[in-house]
């Protein structure tokens, strides 16, 4: 099945759902999905009815079959030598002549987990990807705050979404655009898609037919909102049995910690690679996630010109 091509869209029960809570916090249980407002679930069927057409309609084009990343090809005799030690990591790993440190643009992304941050010193990295909402009634404790340090700084920043698979796609898109303010959006926003083993509060992995086509549904509502495709990030297990041959026409931020994407994701390309997520970062406290951009500095720039407007 094609990204264009999507299974009929299996529907859960809003009865049957427990309540969602953060699965790695100490939050209380949210309160159930039967109880979302109104204007969320009115809103979700209003702009489901607008994304009944092609995504590339009104939005800034990317080749049919290709990501951005597929272009990407950076010069690597300007690039650092492997291995330049310019952010630690308290697990190193050896990746040898494809060290990604060989990348330019680096950047983190970050969570209500990282606690303060000293954002003048974090705009040194490149990017900042920031949690924003995860299912459909949570929203990180921190993403205001992130969000706006970030803008004040000037660190090209984008919004992420932790998909729930106990939730429908709608709802899930709803509650992002309501907690993200559309006209503070320049990059474009992020579907984080994984199993998440710690939840306690949803043990379902439904088929990957219904994976893709409830992706597609938040990512159609979500892109025709802000105008902008919305990236992928997947880690290697959830990619293997859910993504592999799917979605080519958009960008992927691909997690690989132990090798390059390439000997991992054979043939497949990516835009930015989280390569650790035990990285130490100027103006972090404690572990983070680091990520590479696939590309040369002015690569950069020109994907900022054209994605992030």
């Amino acid at each position: 099945m094609s990204s264009r091509q999507t299974a009929p869209t299996k529907y859960f029960s809003l009865r049957k759902l427990a309540p969602q809570a953060d699965p790695t916090s100490s939050r209380p249980p949210a309160r159930r999905p039967g109880n979302l407002p109104a204007v969320l679930v009115s809103l979700a069927i209003g702009l489901t009815g607008c994304s009944s057409g092609s995504l590339e309609d009104g939005l800034q084009p990317i080749g049919a079959a290709k990501s951005a990343a597929s272009t990407i090809k950076p010069d690597v005799k300007k690039l650092p030598p492997p291995g330049d030690g310019r952010y630690g990591d308290r697990k190193p790993v050896d990746f040898g002549k494809n060290h990604p440190d060989r990348y330019p643009v680096h950047g983190i992304d970050v969570s209500k987990w990282q606690g303060d941050i000293d954002w003048n010193q974090v705009r040194k990295a490149g990017v900042a990807f920031i949690k924003a909402t995860e299912g459909g009634d949570h929203n990180d404790s921190r993403f205001s705050e992130y969000w706006r340090s970030a803008r004040a700084v000037g660190i090209p920043h984008a919004p992420y979404h932790f998909y729930y698979f106990c939730r429908p796609a709608r709802e899930q898109a709803a509650w992002f655009i309501a907690n993200v303010p559309r006209e503070s959006v320049q990059m474009p926003p992020v579907l984080d898609v994984e199993w998440n083993h710690a939840s306690k509060t949803c043990t379902t992995r439904p088929d990957p037919e219904t994976v893709r086509a409830e992706m597609k549904i938040w990512m159609d509502i979500v892109g025709r909102h802000f105008g902008k495709r919305p990236i992928i990030y997947t880690p290697v297990d959830f990619h293997r049995e859910n993504l592999d041959g799917h979605f080519q026409g958009y960008q992927f931020w691909l997690r690989s910690v132990a090798a390059h994407p390439q000997d991992i994701y054979p043939n497949h390309p990516w835009t930015f690679w989280q390569y650790t997520g035990t990285g130490m970062m100027p103006g972090i406290k404690g572990d983070t996630d680091i990520n590479a951009f696939a590309g040369s500095k002015s690569q950069w720039q020109e994907w900022l010109q054209k994605y992030a407007r």
